[in-house]
């Protein structure tokens, strides 16, 4: 699925954002939630507003599984298999959110990135995002 140069730009891109792993993260889910509503379902318990402290604690915690699954993309199934377990029985996230969210995170990687999201960063962020996603959901029935 993914080239041997793919996933090196994969790795590369995701170690350059976790400095900024808050701000992406909560970006990201902050335009799910207003382009996609019903998304806030899963997260009526936190203060899900622009800033909050729980938007950005949990968008970071996105993108540094984000960042550790690049790292170990080879072993992705074993890597996040708490995760699908965790989002599948615990939380009982519907996979299409995992797609809604991948949208958000493309869009706010090319408003962030700006000339560094070539069409290369692009096609391989976006076959990464979806081998991640299928991960975390294939253990929902």
């Amino acid at each position: 699925m993914l080239s041997k140069t793919e996933k090196e730009l994969i790795v590369q891109i995701w170690e350059k954002l976790l400095p900024v792993a808050e701000d992406i993260g909560s970006e990201a889910l902050l335009r799910m939630f207003i382009t996609f509503p019903k998304t806030k379902t899963y997260f009526n318990h936190l203060d899900i507003g622009p800033g909050s402290q729980h938007l950005r604690c949990h968008g970071k915690k996105i993108i540094e599984a984000l960042a550790e699954g690049a790292r170990n993309i080879s072993t992705l199934t074993t890597t996040l298999a708490h995760l699908s377990r965790f989002h599948a029985y615990q939380l009982r996230i519907h996979p299409t959110n995992f797609k809604l969210f991948n949208h958000c995170i493309l869009v706010t990687l090319a408003c962030k990135m700006g000339d560094h999201f070539t069409p290369a960063a692009h096609a391989a962020i976006d076959k990464f995002l979806s081998a991640f996603s299928a991960v975390l959901a294939e253990k929902f029935r």
